[in-house]
């Protein structure tokens, strides 16, 4: 087997749920449990950092793997989704996992993904589990998919937990409160394992605290540490202070756990993110001239922060490339999205997509005008050729779109 023909299997015979949605999504743990079972349970023999969240759990995955890395260690990283590359959700080191690992797992065990009717996701999991297990990784950063608690990962016993922050995204499968979302996430709490979590709410910190307590686990709220000096950063983007926060609270545990991390590895960690771990898709600053950045923020909380940053920027003309998927509510988001600019809407070449006619015709409810356009990249296109040297393009909303400019 190749590893086109392996990618796929993986991309295209299976459903995906990133591409269809619901009926990708798997809330069970018996199908994930069976294939390692058969894999000789390789995520028994990883040291793992668990993290989960609505927003910020992949700037903190990469955060907390650079910060390792630096300090000399062999990292392994997964995360999802992936915007070009399949490889991207599976990294040692900043590199992806090899295109003859991966043709090698899928032909290997294809005759046990069929008898247990294994998901896309679950595949993918495992296989992260089987390559770090191989290559003798010291530390796996491994980001939740979904959720938490009947998430495919939460089959790891980690030496830390951290969730990153809750708020409103997947209400049908998470719940519709932020309590309930903020249940389901803490989820990846273990008995007598430290916890950190990002960010302090009235409505969640109770969910937290009681989960905790009943584990006997050590919890820690990043927000409410004293006298941190937080270091420099590569990303970009205002909001990455909560999660550089996050990720060095984080980081602080594994150094109380006994794991050597000098203050020169903190901060040459955090200034290398993106070098370290080939992190993409968060506040991309693409062009000068006029200024082009792409950002991956898909809900309500990741639109507000982007909509707080573009106040600061001086620009002249807004020109947002947006898209999205039709099997969320987007009111919240229209809401948020500045009047002023002019929109580009597009679909992405997903089969959960909005169409770009119907999501112009919801935005304009919200006096938010633009046109329509018949792929990512026409829209793209027009909005660079009308912009001026002292304009602003944006592309975010979706994933999905990110993927099809980048």
């Amino acid at each position: 087997m190749t590893y086109s023909e392996a990618r796929d299997y993986l991309l295209q015979q299976l459903p995906m749920f990133q591409r269809v949605g619901a009926a990708a999504y798997r809330a069970d743990l018996t199908n994930i449990t069976a294939l390692c079972r058969l894999l000789n349970n390789p995520q028994q023999q990883l040291k793992c950092i668990h993290v989960a969240g609505t927003n910020g759990k992949g700037s903190v995955t990469h955060m907390i793997a650079s910060v390792l890395q630096a300090a000399g260690y062999t990292v392994g990283v997964f995360v999802s989704p992936h915007y070009k590359d399949y490889r991207e959700r599976i990294k040692v080191n900043g590199q992806y996992i090899s295109k003859k690992f991966v043709a090698d797992f899928v032909k290997d065990n294809k005759s046990k993904f069929s008898k247990i009717n294994a998901s896309f996701f679950e595949i993918s999991t495992a296989m992260c589990f089987q390559y770090f297990k191989e290559k003798k990784v010291d530390f796996a950063v491994i980001e939740t998919g979904m959720g938490g608690r009947l998430d495919s990962t939460n089959i790891i016993q980690p030496i830390l937990s951290v969730i990153t922050n809750i708020s409103f995204d997947h209400q049908q499968f998470l719940g519709d409160t932020l309590e309930k979302i903020a249940g389901e996430k803490a989820g990846i709490i273990k008995p007598k394992t430290p916890v950190v979590i990002g960010e302090t709410h009235a409505e969640t910190k109770s969910v937290f605290t009681t989960t905790a307590n009943k584990l006997s686990s050590p919890i820690v709220f990043a927000d409410k540490v004293q006298n941190l000096t937080l270091p420099k950063c590569d990303l970009e983007g205002d909001y990455q202070a909560k999660n550089l926060r996050t990720a060095l609270v984080a980081i602080h545990q594994l150094q109380k756990n006994g794991t050597p991390i000098s203050s020169k590895n903190i901060k040459h960690g955090f200034a290398h993110v993106s070098a370290n771990t080939k992190m993409m898709g968060r506040w991309m600053v693409m062009n000068k001239k006029p200024l082009v950045i792409y950002d991956s923020a898909h809900n309500e909380a990741g639109i507000k922060q982007v909509v707080e940053q573009l106040k600061k920027i001086k620009h002249n003309k807004l020109h947002w490339v947006y898209g999205t998927v039709a099997d969320k509510d987007i009111s919240p988001i229209l809401k948020l999205l500045p009047k002023t600019a002019l929109y580009y809407f597009c679909k992405a070449k997903i089969p959960r997509a909005l169409p770009a006619n119907d999501l112009q015709k919801m935005a304009n409810g919200y006096q938010l005008n633009g046109q329509n356009f018949k792929s990512v990249k026409t829209a793209y296109r027009a909005a660079i050729e009308n912009a001026s040297p002292n304009d602003l393009v944006l592309v975010a909303g979706s994933v999905f779109i990110v993927a099809e400019v980048l």
